[in-house]
């Protein structure tokens, strides 16, 4: 490993400027907080294992990923993590198996976290691919805010051509009792608000309750690592629960053509 990765997205899928971007972090999480102790969604009855979250600029998705980095700002607080093993698709690049990205540490406007890369059949090195990928980036800002970024280390991990099972192979090795497995992915896109809430709940029936018969029914582009999660988890015993729901039309967009965005958590 050698070098640092620098933003592709500062400055267009969120903002470039630390206190700008604190403050709109910091406004997501303590709505999210206020809204699940309403629903008594701050605590699970285990301990947090993985998280899904979605990846798209934070004026759409960010109010739905904070419910997940809310509940990890909790959970976190009672064991810490030392490492996030994170997976999400690879929008601009073509390559086989999953690919880690070759750098010693990522940096956003919030500072520098470090990275653990991990050395597997079926991971590649693939600088090129990461380089202007946003799925991961955008969550190393929410990690930052609710963890303290000395005392944990990230895996960052785009998935190429690969199966889930295969997928599910490779990372659950890599899970250790102080790991957070994090699956990076939006869910329906493009479709009328109506729709796409109409093909959303077959994912949000589907994910939490490891409901491998509805997964046909939905759409996700992280759909390789959901569907990685969901293997690991039936294999684990882990539990799901649905944290958040919305799509861009409830967000910051308007609602011909909206994308959903789905947040889950898993616990044992």
């Amino acid at each position: 490993m050698s070098g640092m990765r620098f933003p592709a997205v500062a400055g267009t899928f969120y903002p470039d400027e630390e206190k700008e971007l604190r403050t709109m972090i910091g406004e997501y999480l303590q709505e999210a907080e206020k809204e699940m102790a309403k629903q008594g969604a701050l605590a699970i009855p285990g301990k947090l294992r993985a998280l899904v979250v979605p990846h798209a600029g934070y004026v759409y998705s960010g109010p739905v990923a904070a419910y997940g980095y809310a509940l990890l700002k909790k959970e976190n607080q009672k064991k810490k993590f030392s490492n996030v093993l994170m997976i999400g698709p690879s929008h601009y690049a073509y390559f086989p198996g999953l690919a880690c990205s070759g750098a010693e540490g990522w940096e956003t406007p919030l500072g520098r976290v470090r990275v653990k890369e991990p050395k597997a059949p079926g991971i590649v090195v693939s600088p090129e691919a990461h380089k202007p990928e946003h799925c991961l980036e955008v969550q190393v800002p929410f990690l930052q805010s609710v963890m303290d970024e000395k005392e944990f280390t990230i895996t960052p991990l785009l998935a190429g051509d690969i199966s889930p099972q295969e997928a599910a192979g490779i990372l659950k090795p890599l899970i250790a009792k102080d790991s957070l497995l994090l699956v990076s992915s939006d869910l329906s896109h493009y479709h009328p608000y109506e729709r796409a809430k109409r093909i959303d709940e077959n994912a949000n029936r589907s994910v939490p309750h490891l409901d491998f018969s509805l997964v046909e029914n939905f759409e996700a582009c992280g759909k390789i690592g959901i569907l990685a999660l969901m293997l690991i988890a039936r294999e684990m015993k882990w539990k799901g629960k649905l944290l958040c729901y919305k799509n861009s039309g409830d967000t910051a967009g308007d609602r011909g053509k909206v994308v959903g965005y789905g947040c889950y958590a898993f616990y044992e």
